[in-house]
């Protein structure tokens, strides 16, 4: 049996998108091309980390998000997901850990109607 943590990110400097694991079942592929900015904000040990794509919103929850903000920022962040509530609990201290995943599609910019001539 391993005793090796499951990672809940990854970095790949030839990475040119990063995949976001929504659940088990189900992930969404965002390319580096369409990355827009992330917003970092903390609230003594939990972070939310935002990153806004052309046409998505992704909000991470967890602790410890700077060095996922970073390989962001380097465009190295190739992976997330969030870390199974069985390993929660085990994850050293002042490791990263993602406690929930959110992704929002953008909403396409309603169209404005033309005057008539």
């Amino acid at each position: 049996m391993s005793t090796k943590l499951p990672e809940c990110w990854a970095i790949d400097p030839q990475a040119s998108g990063l995949r976001v694991e929504v659940s088990p079942d189900k992930d969404i592929l965002l390319p580096f091309d369409q990355f827009v900015f992330a917003e970092m904000t903390a609230e003594g040990q939990e972070h939310l980390l935002q990153m806004h794509f052309a046409t998505h919103h992704v909000l991470v929850h967890g602790q410890n998000l700077r060095r996922i903000q970073n390989a962001l920022q380097h465009k190295e962040l190739s992976f997330v997901a969030k870390v199974s509530a069985n390993y929660q609990e085990i994850v050293k201290p002042g490791q990263p850990i993602i406690l929930k995943i959110e992704v929002i599609a953008e909403k396409p910019a309603a169209k404005q109607p033309q005057p008539r001539a």
